[in-house]
């Protein structure tokens, strides 16, 4: 194969197109629009001094956490506990002696159990780590869109559309686990773009120190450190993929299909530099590699994740295994085994009544989004200065960006079949991974808000298709203005909606018409 030098260089840049910026200017937008989310999130935290929703179980399980290190049964009247224990949570006698069945693992309720830790059994103390989390999912979001588009406004686009969402707000501001879960899916996402980009720059300097005849063998250069190819940032990766199913089982999916897409990054690098056979090579070299050490990684900092279970006697079914002997298998890994099996069971069969959920083909619309909390008329202590008021948090996503995102996906498939971009696919991933498995399950109990694991990737999606909207540089001043003029209507009219819907993401006090008026649909009543 014969190159100049001159198309050495160009292979060089296409592996790793330079930054848009350096030092402050590439922080400034992202710190900015992560302020804006701080703000949202943080300010009122307390409200509604209640508990909300799915917060009769997490906070809950966090504080036995806190107490026996594994989780205990609740004594009957334990919301009340809750909500007036505090600081004294140490004593407050809210649990019996006996161990409780929960069905998700340990490490989303160990986050929530340090902010009870530190501020108290409280509904700020509940929230205040999934808030702070959800603030920093904003920033992660604004770098990477940043670091993927090579453009400052793009990246900053996206972190603003995930900043002003409610579903994100919601789920920021409320004591769930989801929240938990989004943060280190998004962490994990992050450290796999930024391996992308550190392989491919070391592949860069490799053909532009010894050009492509060098890398365009029958099997391609390494494409990590060592003999054995370690790629510090996808073990990293494996680490947060395995926090993330340490927080919910979900998290398996955005395993598998996250480690698919990065393998298959490596086949396009080798492509990129003229490699013979990329996929033999990628599916030899590549994907044993990354098989043989992140799953090994994730599976032990999950079963890291159930270390309070394991070392004390008194969580649920830790003494099966004495009851069934006969096995090679230590019986803390059995009881461990068999635990997971009814938790299996209890996931695959909850087919229960709830008035707020929804068909997961639903959700793009926000069709029906979840209630967590409510009231109205003389359950209001204070703040209603009219006859009737309410105060409600709806998980409701804000409409304007996801029904814009009904146009922005299919168009990102479009870039990603027909134009090949790689960055429309990796964003659709990160979509395919949080909502397609919920497609199977129709006739499941689920909720609105599961959306929330996946909303940063549909922020992706939305800002990089007003990027295009926007325009190439080289475009002339007339296309310029147009795109300029399309994307800040758009901008505004987000704007407008998060203010519009804020009280109800947040429970704020409103006259009872003004609460009626922001239900545009009876479903979302």
């Amino acid at each position: 194969m014969v190159t100049t030098r001159t198309g050495d260089a160009a292979v060089a840049e296409r592996l790793y197109p330079p930054m848009p910026s350096f030092g402050w200017r590439g922080w400034l937008g992202p710190l900015i629009v992560t302020a804006i989310a701080a703000v949202i999130r943080l300010v009122h935290l307390g409200r509604p001094n209640a508990v909300s929703f799915d917060e009769t179980y997490y906070p809950k399980d966090a504080w036995a956490l806190l107490r026996f290190g594994v989780e205990h049964k609740a004594v009957e009247n334990h919301k009340d506990l809750m909500l007036s224990a505090g600081d004294n949570w140490r004593t407050v006698e809210a649990f019996t002696s006996e161990g409780s069945f929960v069905v998700h693992p340990p490490f989303g309720k160990w986050t929530i159990a340090a902010g009870e830790y530190l501020f108290g059994v409280s509904p700020f103390g509940w929230r205040i780590a999934v808030a702070i989390l959800g603030v920093l999912t904003v920033l992660l979001v604004a770098r990477i869109v940043r670091r993927i588009t090579r453009s400052d406004l793009i990246g900053t686009l996206a972190g603003f559309l995930l900043a002003l969402d409610g579903i994100h707000i919601v789920m920021s501001r409320t004591g769930l686990l989801d929240g938990i879960l989004t943060f280190w899916v998004v962490v994990a996402f992050g450290l796999l773009v930024l391996d992308r980009d550190h392989t491919r720059k070391r592949l860069a300097s490799f053909v532009t120190t010894f050009g492509l005849a060098a890398t365009a063998t029958r099997w391609g250069p390494n494409l990590g450190v060592g003999p054995l190819g370690i790629r510090p940032l996808r073990l990293a990766a494996a680490v947060a993929l395995g926090l993330a199913c340490s927080v919910k089982w979900s998290g398996l999916w955005f395993l598998a299909l996250f480690a698919l897409m990065s393998v298959i990054w490596d086949v396009s690098a080798r492509r990129a530099v003229g490699t013979e056979r990329p996929w033999a090579a990628t599916l030899l070299r590549d994907a044993p590699i990354a098989a043989l050490t992140m799953i090994p990684i994730a599976l032990a900092v999950y079963l890291l994740s159930w270390t309070g279970w394991l070392v004390t006697d008194t969580g649920w079914g830790r003494q099966w295994a004495d009851e069934h002997p006969d096995s090679i298998i230590p019986a803390g890994l059995r009881s461990l085994w068999h635990y997971h099996d009814e938790a299996w069971d209890f996931h695959v069969d909850l087919e229960s009544e709830h008035s707020y959920s929804s068909n997961a083909l639903s959700w793009p619309f926000m069709a029906r989004p979840t209630s967590f909390f409510y009231e109205a008329g003389d359950d209001i202590a204070s703040g209603c200065e009219v006859d009737k008021c309410s105060a409600q948090v709806t998980a409701l996503g804000n409409p304007i960006i996801w029904w814009a995102a009904l146009l922005a996906l299919p168009y990102q498939l479009w870039r990603w079949a027909a134009k090949r971009d790689w960055r429309s696919g990796a964003v659709l991933v990160g979509i395919l991974a949080g909502w397609g498995p919920w497609l199977i399950y129709l006739e499941r109990t689920i909720f609105t808000f599961y959306t929330v694991v996946y909303a940063p990737f549909v922020m992706m999606a939305v800002a990089m298709t007003l990027g295009d909207v926007l325009g190439p540089a080289d475009a002339s001043p007339r296309r310029r203005q147009t795109g300029i003029a399309v994307v800040a209507g758009f901008l505004v009219l987000v704007i407008a909606a998060a203010w519009w819907f804020y009280p109800i993401w947040t429970g704020q006090v409103i006259p009872y018409d003004q609460w009626r008026m922001r239900m545009w649909f009876q479903s979302w009543v």
